[in-house]
């Protein structure tokens, strides 16, 4: 079982910077540019330092921050590496970071934010997200990164009308979205039953998120959600992707979908102890949540799986 980390640290020194378009519209042009070159190289930097962390601590997956490149497909503001003054030595950090990924089998993910909707009624919601996709694809294929991870996005009153929508733009996307791009069962909207119909017709691998499940059930159980997950994954070649969560407030508490510090072992699903599979952990502590999880299934002799 290979755990995840989730684009930021606790205690480890790494940290990123970011800016707005506010900011950046009151510079000239020029002095947008060397401001942007400065945040993506110091961002490109720790990004290698993340990764060298994520190394020694035993963790095997690293989900990278949507906006490594803050603003790159804003309408007014945004740029691409070749206008950046620095865009000469940000490229090579980024081969020496998939190589360092690749070397270390580091498995690299992107989860964009909720604005990506690819079914939206809304033509120009659904070009920002295409514009935002393409970006990240180019980033996942410079890196080495091999899922860009989504939820469906709304209903709109019609389940079945905006997943219709999505099916229509997802055959319109470039090669190198469709290839990286996973859907993810939320905890309002849609579940795993919901998605899986459409999954399996177009090939899209489903990231299967247990705490959303146990939030937004939908008859099936664990194990039979993590095996119809799982089996689009194998019939894809890939290794499967899963998300793990407790609730802050405990499951007896008023609301269950805020993510707690820590992974409580009992909703560590107990079918997924000999699975070989990718578990991102969603949780407040960070790495540090990651290591104590991992310490328990070591100590226990939970790990399972590979031999």
């Amino acid at each position: 079982m290979r755990m995840g980390l989730c684009c930021l640290f606790k205690e480890e020194n790494v940290s990123f910077r970011t800016t707005t378009a506010t900011a950046l519209s009151s510079l000239p042009r020029g002095e947008q540019l060397i401001k942007l070159s400065g945040i993506c190289h110091d961002n490109v930097r720790n990004l290698l330092l993340a990764l060298k962390a994520v190394q020694r601590l035993g963790i095997g997956a690293f989900r990278i921050m949507s906006p490594l490149f803050p603003r790159m497909t804003h309408p007014q503001v945004g740029y691409e590496l070749a206008d950046l003054p620095a865009g000469e030595d940000i490229r090579h950090l980024l081969e020496g970071i998939r190589n360092f990924a690749g070397g270390h089998d580091i498995r690299l993910s992107f989860h964009p934010d909720q604005f990506v909707v690819l079914s939206s009624p809304h033509p120009h919601v659904v070009a920002n997200s295409v514009r935002e996709l393409t970006y990240q694809a180019w980033l996942g294929k410079t890196l080495g990164a091999d899922l860009i991870n989504i939820h469906a996005g709304g209903v709109y009153g019609d389940k079945l009308s905006a997943l219709e929508r999505f099916r229509q733009v997802f055959s319109d996307l470039p090669d190198a979205v469709r290839n990286r791009l996973t859907l993810e069962n939320d905890d309002v909207s849609y579940t795993v039953r919901d998605l899986l119909p459409l999954c399996q017709k177009l090939s899209i691998p489903l990231v299967y998120d247990v705490h959303h499940h146990r939030c937004n059930p939908d008859g099936l159980s664990q194990e039979e959600a993590t095996e119809l997950t799982g089996e689009i994954w194998r019939s894809m070649g890939l290794e499967q992707y899963c998300h793990l969560s407790s609730p802050r407030a405990g499951w007896g508490g008023k609301d269950p979908r805020p993510h707690a510090d820590y992974i409580a072992e009992k909703d560590l699903p107990f079918c997924w102890r000999e699975r070989v599979m990718t578990v991102d952990i969603e949780a407040k502590a960070k790495e540090l949540a990651v290591v104590r999880l991992m310490d328990h299934l070591r100590e226990n002799d939970l790990f399972g799986g590979a031999d």
